[in-house]
């Protein structure tokens, strides 16, 4: 595992200041959270759980649950941000989800990490955890012939507790409303391109996070300011232990080991990728709702930019643009690594 040089003694004290805080904020939110369907009961030690936020993404949920069971997730824990199209109800159906509703601003939680905090300290501790969005799909080496299990196993086996994955924009060739997404349906037979190269790369030196940014939003919606355009590095994977919590996102975490991720010393260590499915036919209608909203990170910055770039066209394909094959093809341009993982 990369050495990072020890930050100065007030430096740490913040670090541990603002996790304390990040906790007790969870906590003190708890009464927010509704529970509709409880089987909690039936997670296991050792288990693999995942954790998930959303909003009216009923469409997307038969997929999702199917891929994410294949991997070889055990149980669900999602929190249901009010939702108007029947995500509720079909979740409550499904025999390894636990469903809670809230009609709390999701802005005011932190952008839903609060919720997600303290469910993952009352049901996360001691097991590996995958906090995710219904329309990020975790790729990593080996994916195609090894289970989940097999990749945490082997990370527990390195005395590793959390697995980085970059999130990787997908998108369809030609424009994204003149394809449409039936319930059900695998999102990367429509979005199967990806940018393979423009993405940007730094350090945040206080709590040891790579940040990313770059691929088609950068491209598309944020050319004129490209710093302004969303991150893109994530830690989704995590042996979570109650003293943990998410910073922003998934993008760092707490303690700062957790986000030590990168080998800086000329070697590598594995990571995977999150294939993004969120240019589907779906977009402008999700993308005015939420701008509508202004429930996200500074006041709704990024959905502005999607609504100004979607009336110059929502064709995000150009001449550099890859179609997605398999993790080996990630591997090879660079994008994921399987590190020591033979």
């Amino acid at each position: 595992m990369t050495r990072v040089a020890r930050l100065p003694l007030p430096a740490r004290i913040r670090r541990r200041a603002e996790r304390q805080y990040l906790i007790a904020r969870a906590f003190n939110r708890r009464r927010a959270l509704k529970s509709m369907v409880d089987r909690t009961s039936q997670i296991r030690p050792g288990d693999i759980l995942a954790f998930v936020t959303l909003r009216n993404e009923r469409v997307r949920l038969p997929y999702f649950l199917d891929y994410y069971r294949g991997l070889g997730v055990d149980h669900f824990l999602f929190v249901n941000n009010d939702s108007t199209d029947g995500s509720g109800n079909y979740l409550a159906e499904q025999p390894d989800v636990s469903l809670w509703w809230t009609n709390a601003g999701y802005k005011k939680s932190r952008f839903g990490m609060d919720w997600m905090n303290r469910l993952l300290a009352r049901h996360g501790h001691g097991h590996w955890c995958l906090t995710i969005d219904p329309d990020e799909f975790l790729v990593y080496p080996h994916c195609d012939t090894r289970p989940l299990s097999a990749l945490t196993s082997w990370l527990e086996a390195s005395g590793r507790r959390s697995f980085p994955a970059m999130l990787l924009d997908m998108y369809p060739k030609g424009a994204i409303e003149d394809q449409p997404y039936a319930e059900g349906q695998d999102p990367f037979e429509i979005a199967r391109w990806f940018d393979p190269v423009n993405y940007s790369i730094s350090r945040n030196a206080f709590y040891g996070n790579l940040w990313i940014q770059g691929g088609p939003r950068t491209r598309n919606f944020f050319r004129a300011d490209p710093l302004s355009g969303p991150a893109l590095n994530k830690i989704p994977l995590v042996k979570w232990n109650w003293r943990y919590a998410y910073v922003s996102s998934t993008h760092m975490a707490l303690p700062r080991h957790l986000n030590m991720v990168y080998d800086e010393n000329g070697g590598e260590m594995a990571s995977g990728t999150l294939l993004h499915a969120k240019f589907l036919s779906t977009f402008a209608e999700k993308s005015a709702e939420e701008l509508d909203r202004r429930q996200h990170y500074a006041n709704s910055k990024e959905y502005r930019a999607y609504h100004a770039g979607l009336t110059r066209g929502t064709d995000l394909w150009c001449s550099e643009s890859r179609e997605y094959v398999d993790w080996q093809q990630l591997e090879d341009i660079g994008l994921i690594s399987r590190g020591n993982w033979a």
